[in-house]
């Protein structure tokens, strides 16, 4: 795109890469070249350097057609999505389950339940077919056991991704099979991105029961950093995603913390394509003295501003925000959606504490 925007893809390729293109390229329009220009990530080498990722990045449009059940699903060139989620993990199942609960479809999983009972030349036609909906057919004819190699050779699609998808129906199945036995593989189930709510309804337990099986046994995200050098160099960039995994990189904040969710995805009522409100509420807090800490999914917004004191790419649903305050202690949690305040989850707003002192 010739124009000063540039444009979202670009965006969600600086936050996935954790390189500043548009940063970089306005410097390089200025005459630096990429030696002269340095990295503000790790702020020890240059723009020179080639990021290299020790992590997956999944991005999945947001397509409105909740809103317009009646227009053509099939995805072609014309622009049909209104915005976009980005989830990053160390797996591949991770990250795509990830992706799946940030989109706000109120999906747990590769889950639809009114596929179960579409013929089965039905389903072949929506894994050929691209629409919208076309992930969610390709997951139920995994479940209906299709050979991944049939499937690859009709729908034209690599067979790594057909692999990672088929792994998360393996273990779907052996969720339902082996109920009383999921704690035994509480790591490996929760790194290939099963939510608590979606191992409830594989076992017929509780969201709240899976929380608290896997918390007894110390199953609990880690946050890592995303560096643009794969740790090869220390990073002083406040932007991290979670992984379930035993070690951390996202050392503690000191003083009081507050949480702000993210409004998530661009969608139709939204308002505003930029998370004016939750940039407004990261400023604020941090003028009054408190750590602000970002939790948020749309890579086309606010990740790319230095407001918070620390950015974690996750759902904006509940189960990441209870991990996040788990982590840091927050002692506040303020939602935001569709470009305003809608909710708190906290006595902050109503009963604020002491204002610490300014620095």
């Amino acid at each position: 795109e010739v124009n000063p925007r540039v444009s979202r893809s670009s965006a969600l390729a600086s936050k996935a890469t954790g390189y500043p293109i548009a940063r970089i390229v306005s410097k390089i329009a200025l005459g630096l070249t990429l030696p002269e220009i340095a990295n503000p990530v790790t702020e020890d080498t240059t723009a020179a350097f080639e990021p290299a990722l020790d992590y997956i990045v999944v991005k999945i449009p947001r397509w409105p057609f909740d809103k317009f059940p009646g227009a053509d699903r099939v995805l072609g060139t014309q622009m049909k999505a209104t915005g976009e989620v980005m989830a990053i993990d160390r797996t591949f199942p991770g990250g795509l389950q990830k992706a799946v609960r940030s989109l706000e479809m109120r999906r747990a999983g590769l889950n639809d339940p009114q596929l179960a009972s579409v013929p089965p030349e039905a389903v072949w036609e929506g894994c050929i077919t691209a629409t919208d909906e076309r992930l969610f057919y390709l997951a139920e004819g995994l479940r209906r056991h299709f050979r991944v190699e049939d499937m690859a050779e009709k729908t034209s699609i690599d067979r790594w991704f057909l692999d990672g998808i088929a792994e998360i129906i393996r273990w779907e199945e052996w969720l339902e099979t082996q109920a009383g036995e999921w704690v035994d593989e509480a790591w490996k189930i929760k790194q290939l991105g099963f939510s608590d709510a979606r191992i409830a309804e594989l076992t017929g337990s509780t969201p709240a029961a899976v929380r608290a099986q896997r918390l007894a046994l110390g199953v609990r995200p880690g946050y890592k950093m995303v560096d643009t050098c794969a740790g090869e160099f220390p990073a002083r960039t406040p932007y991290y995603y979670a992984a379930y995994e035993p070690s951390r990189e996202a050392v503690p904040l000191t003083g009081p913390k507050v949480l702000v969710i993210g409004s998530g995805p661009i969608r139709i009522g939204q308002g505003i394509e930029f998370d004016a409100a939750s940039v407004y509420a990261l400023n604020a807090l941090k003028r009054l003295g408190y750590q602000a800490i970002m939790v948020n999914n749309n890579p086309e917004t606010v990740m790319v501003l230095p407001a918070p004191s620390r950015i974690t790419s996750y759902s904006t649903s509940l189960q990441p925000a209870m991990d996040s305050s788990t982590r840091t202690w927050v002692m506040g949690l303020s939602a935001r959606a569709w470009g305003r305040r809608t909710r708190s989850s906290s006595g902050l707003w109503a009963n604020p504490p002491p204002v610490p002192p300014r620095v």
